[in-house]
């Protein structure tokens, strides 16, 4: 098994490489000039919610097949729950805690919705454990088409469907369809707060009663203070390497679930830090970004990707700054139940 793993993620590494060096010029300029966009918007320039949905997607179709080198194809960076794991292992397990919140009484009968779905590996890991089905959705074409391959090449696609879309338009599934939901760092940084309880309504429209979201995101912990020139330095720099727009606090996000009809049944820090890993990933980068200057110097590889690692891994140490000094937590944890009687299929 460890054989198989690993060799799919050398594959999935060489074709994130072959990916990056076949973008458009087009593609690579917009995502560079989406990064910029991130960081005029933490210098205080007004934005406007359509334009940074935009920004979020030319941003992430460069972004998920650069990370997918570096063994981020999920695109989340999980707290550290086994120092003998590496990021895989320590996701697998995060995952797992994620599922087990759902209290899903019939798994095998289960149909889940993946919000922010990315590749789609999360929902596979969840329809393989549950035997259910899992719905998945993500603004990024690009890689809800790997999504896609990627159930039908594991002969999944009865239990796997994705398709292109996005948080701030009303979810495009009937009432009352789920028995669960759940978000991997997604859904809440993408938020302006007053655009919070229209998504919460639709989470609670969307699942049966009795179903439950639970979810492992970044938010800001209730020790940030915006007031404090180091803690908003520290943001300016982390948050557009997250590809993030927005910072809410978890009280802001649970007020909008209560506001849409749901109990919180947990809302808590992660259970471990995930900057160890954080700073193992950037040392990788660090090494990586020799081999980039090598082949940029016989023009195998193009100058814009040893910039935008670079970028990467001045953010990635200011993330990890802002969690040691605990003003912000990328896995923070919230479980949600809309009240009501579990359906006897669930």
């Amino acid at each position: 098994m460890a054989a198989v793993m690993n060799w799919y993620r050398v594959k999935t590494a060489m074709d994130g490489l072959r990916r990056l060096i076949a973008l458009s010029e087009a593609d690579k300029q917009a995502c560079i000039d989406a990064y910029r966009f991130f960081q005029r918007m933490q210098a205080g320039e007004q934005t406007e919610t359509a334009d940074e949905t935009q920004a979020v997607a030319a941003y992430y179709k460069v972004l998920n097949n650069m990370l997918s080198v570096f063994d981020l194809e999920k695109l989340y960076i999980p707290p550290q729950l086994d120092a003998s794991q590496g990021l895989y292992g320590n996701q697998l397990l995060c995952e797992l805690a994620v599922l087990k919140e759902l209290k899903l009484r019939h798994p095998e009968r289960s149909h889940l919705l993946d919000m922010g779905c990315g590749r789609g590996r999360i929902s596979h890991h969840f329809a393989s454990m549950t035997g259910g089905k899992v719905s998945g959705y993500n603004i990024d074409p690009d890689q809800i088409e790997n999504a896609r391959a990627w159930a039908a090449q594991c002969s999944m696609t009865e239990q796997l469907q994705f398709q292109v879309g996005n948080h701030h338009e009303p979810l495009d599934y009937p009432t009352e369809t789920f028995d669960g939901s759940f978000s991997f760092q997604a859904v809440w940084p993408f938020f302006k707060r007053d655009e919070l309880a229209r998504h919460a309504r639709e989470m609670f429209r969307v699942l049966r009663p009795g179903a439950r979201y639970a979810c492992s995101e970044y938010l800001l912990t209730p020790f940030f203070d915006w007031d404090d020139p180091e803690h908003v330095s520290l943001h300016r720099l982390y948050l557009p390497t997250l590809a993030a727009t927005h910072s809410m606090y978890p009280a802001d996000v649970c007020a909008a679930l209560e506001d849409a009809g749901f109990t919180i049944v947990v809302s808590a820090p992660s259970k471990s830090e995930a900057w160890p890993l954080c700073e193992q990933k950037r040392d990788l980068i660090l090494a990586a970004r020799r081999a980039v200057r090598a082949l940029e110097a016989v023009r195998l590889m193009p100058s814009w990707v040893e910039e935008s690692l670079e970028l990467l891994q001045t953010g990635g140490q200011a993330w990890t700054d802002a969690e040691k000094m605990k003003i912000a937590d990328l896995n923070w944890r919230i479980v949600a139940e809309k009240p009501g009687h579990v359906s006897s299929r669930n």
